[in-house]
């Protein structure tokens, strides 16, 4: 006998496999669920696909599975979230500052904390609208990111903001400390990213990848690093540690994308220098400009005393 399953494509298998998403879905072996795609079981947004099709977040995954396993649940479940304030909150929208280690929201292989949860915990009422596990997210921060977040609470919110992140009519500024001196001081990275084809969670740009712009100004500059703000003009996973790396100034204390690891040492950091520090968008409910900003949090400080 077999069931039909359908699910929704989760952030964290973005640009994987169709057989190694489902793998880790379903708990199948690679072999099987290669076999099933094998066999024309095994469709992505209503087209049967082949083992080797690239998933997208938010796809529909459908798969005729044999009796067994389900796919591992994904649902919000309240957990207080240390540290993480509520900036603003209406009938629309709450604006958070979420802190470092905090997802946004549920995801595979992610155990911690996420931004849903604790709005749950704290009794606020999200929109459905979105995928299950996502719900009134229409924009995230990695995990080792801190800073702004907007989370809708109606459905008209996550229409219009959704709408509006799409159309790049938000205005997203980070502060980030990067290492050595950018030249120019002031400048556009215009270079696509997709997912880096040799390791997992790692991207890269790439002649494949999707359109990314990155703006950047020099703040101030010290002996080892400079402080940069950032305007982002699309929103790509891991934009800017990518598109800084890419240039070879990357963002101190994160390794992954190529940054001096006794630099970070030095400063006591322990995780990536950056901060969503500014995010502007029209209220969906009543159609005014609105500003949100938020301070660097202590760590950051610190480390940039340090310098």
């Amino acid at each position: 006998m077999t069931d039909q399953r359908t699910v929704l494509v989760p952030d964290g298998l973005e640009g994987e496999r169709v057989d190694a998403a489902m793998a880790r879905l379903f708990g199948l072996s690679r072999t099987r669920a290669a076999d099933l795609a094998a066999a024309d079981e095994v469709s992505v947004n209503g087209a049967v696909v082949g083992k080797s099709h690239r998933v997208s977040a938010g796809d529909m995954l459908e798969v005729a599975l044999p009796s067994g396993p389900a796919s591992p649940s994904l649902e919000v479940v309240a957990e207080p979230v240390p540290g993480m304030r509520v900036v603003h909150d209406d009938d629309d929208v709450v604006v958070v500052d979420k802190p470092v280690g905090v997802a946004a929201h549920p995801s595979v292989g992610w155990r911690g904390p996420n931004v849903l949860a604790g709005l749950k915990a704290a009794g606020y009422r999200i929109a459905t609208s979105g995928a299950s596990e996502r719900q009134g997210i229409v924009s995230r921060l990695d995990v080792g990111t801190s800073g702004l977040m907007v989370v809708c609470k109606s459905e008209r919110a996550y229409s219009l903001l959704k709408r509006a992140f799409k159309e790049r009519r938000v205005d997203k500024t980070y502060r980030t400390l990067v290492q050595g001196l950018p030249d120019p001081v002031e400048g556009t990275i215009d270079a696509p990213i997709g997912r880096h084809p040799g390791h997992d969670y790692k991207f890269a740009v790439m002649d494949s990848g999707k359109h990314a712009v990155t703006h950047y100004e020099l703040l101030e500059a010290f002996r080892h690093a400079s402080l940069l703000e950032i305007h982002l003009e699309t929103g790509r996973t891991h934009q800017i540690r990518v598109h800084m790396a890419a240039v070879r100034h990357p963002c101190v204390g994160d390794p992954l994308y190529g940054a001096d690891p006794t630099l970070a040492r030095r400063l006591g950091l322990e995780r990536q220098w950056l901060h969503a520090t500014g995010l502007g968008f029209e209220h969906p409910g009543s159609g005014e400009w609105v500003t949100f900003g938020s301070t660097l949090p202590q760590d950051l400080q610190t480390a940039l005393d340090r310098l």
